[in-house]
């Protein structure tokens, strides 16, 4: 009885959360709606000085310059409101975790955060500019560039996300030696493939242009290099909290499932003795 009340009052809870999420993005959806236009002019910037003297972009379907703009107004409602869905979430299983956890697990939320809005920084400010520049002089003489706003759209979504991705790869690295999948020494023996892989990804998700592809390998590169440093750091660092201080970390131990059982006994029992 105790359990499945206590499993309610978590199913309340991640309710109203998630219900502030939706206000919270609403809002933030509706002030950024009067300035869609303006929203995509910004975003659609690194192409539209790339372009020729008199060069535009433009819309083939009727509902384009309607929709595009507002996709970009929900994905910049979106970012905005990441910081308070990404405390919400926090708050929500924060009561659940030990000491120790909080304390690996609420920094990597935050640097993953930041690493993904960094690598989408670095994609608008120096990846597009690079990119369209390249596409723009490569026209064949004759051919006008006049891009469509929706496939324009989908080509930098996949920009962004390739990028931001590509800047969690220390994060990545970080949870995959602490919990114990692979060890520091192996990632460094594994190097060469990497850098192999990261410009078979930069081939994959960037324009068919050298300069593009390494501009994703080689941050892709240096921040698995970033991610091993790191990873040692942290690996030396636990095992420095544990060999002094052996019994904080014995209070961190999770119940077997036999001492859970005898805990939810007793408490059913206590219950059972107050009625």
């Amino acid at each position: 009885m105790f359990a499945e009340q206590q499993f309610i009052a978590h199913l309340l809870e991640m309710r109203d959360r998630l219900l502030r999420v939706v206000i919270v993005y609403l809002v933030i959806f509706i002030a950024l709606f009067p300035f869609a236009n303006k929203l995509y002019t910004l975003l659609a910037q690194p192409l539209l000085m790339a372009l020729p003297k008199g060069g535009q972009m433009i819309a083939t379907e009727v509902t384009t310059p309607f929709f595009v703009p507002l996709k970009v107004t929900m994905m910049a409602a979106f970012i905005l409101s990441l910081p308070f869905t990404l405390y919400q979430a926090w708050a929500f299983i924060a009561p659940g975790l030990y000491r120790h956890e909080k304390r690996l697990a609420l920094p990597l939320i935050i640097a993953s955060t930041i690493l993904f809005l960094v690598g989408m920084t670095f994609a608008y400010f120096l990846v597009f500019p690079v990119v369209f520049g390249f596409m723009v002089h490569a026209a064949p003489s004759g051919v006008a560039v006049m891009t469509d706003i929706s496939k324009y759209l989908d080509f930098v979504i996949t920009l962004f996300l390739s990028f931001g991705f590509t800047f969690e790869v220390p994060i990545a690295v970080i949870l995959l030696v602490l919990m114990g999948m692979v060890s520091v020494e192996k990632l460094r023996e594994i190097r060469p493939y990497i850098i192999v892989g990261a410009f078979i990804v930069g081939a994959i998700f960037t324009p068919p242009d050298v300069i593009s592809q390494t501009m994703l390998a080689v941050p892709l590169w240096l921040l698995y290099e970033v991610g091993i440093v790191m990873a040692a750091l942290m690996k030396r660092q636990r095992a420095r909290d544990v060999t002094t201080d052996t019994g904080d970390e014995e209070a961190y131990r999770p119940l077997s499932s036999e001492e859970m059982d005898r805990e939810l006994d007793a408490i059913e029992a206590a219950e059972k003795n107050q009625k």
